[in-house]
């Protein structure tokens, strides 16, 4: 059984892609945490609330086997924040899985981890992760090695799929 964290926006990440990608995940038999820029309760974009058990700078990576990050107009937060870098390029150099939904692709670009890897994201970002070296793939749910992202809220349950494929292996 794996132990994944997620990391999710204070406010207004995407409901559907934490809970629809928990669910699945939930089926596979895996441990999930949450993560954000705050402990306590979180509020989706429709509404749902999510409990953040540490915050982002707080996570051990040693604690986990992969970190999923979830989109939604609130993860711009992490785009530019130094300790979702560190997480993301903390658990790649541990050779942990790494993934990464709607526009939350782009803090694993920032973090320099898709430089020459596949990856796909929402459309309004694809731009932003070519710019940073990544090779746009346009399959809705996309896997390079260890890194698995997908392009939206109508993926989750795909993505939460593959994760468990990765889990798996």
């Amino acid at each position: 059984m794996a132990k994944l964290i997620f990391v999710i926006a204070p406010e207004d990440f995407r409901d559907e892609e934490l809970f629809m990608t928990q669910e699945e995940v939930a089926k596979c038999g895996h441990e999930m945490w949450i993560a954000s820029h705050k402990t306590g309760t979180c509020m989706g974009v429709h509404g749902g609330i999510a409990q953040s058990d540490l915050l982002v700078e707080d996570v051990d990576t040693n604690s986990f086997d992969g970190v999923v990050f979830v989109g939604g107009k609130g993860s711009r937060v992490f785009f530019d924040d130094p300790h979702a870098w560190m997480l993301a390029q903390a658990m790649n150099g541990q050779g942990k899985m790494v993934a990464a939904i709607c526009i939350a692709p782009v803090i694993l670009a920032n973090a320099g981890l898709l430089k020459k890897k596949n990856a796909t994201v929402f459309e309004s970002e694809i731009a932003t992760i070519e710019a940073k070296g990544a090779v746009y793939s346009e399959s809705p749910v996309t896997v390079d090695g260890n890194i698995i992202t997908a392009s939206g809220p109508h993926q989750a349950k795909q993505f939460g799929l593959e994760i468990c494929n990765f889990l798996a292996g």
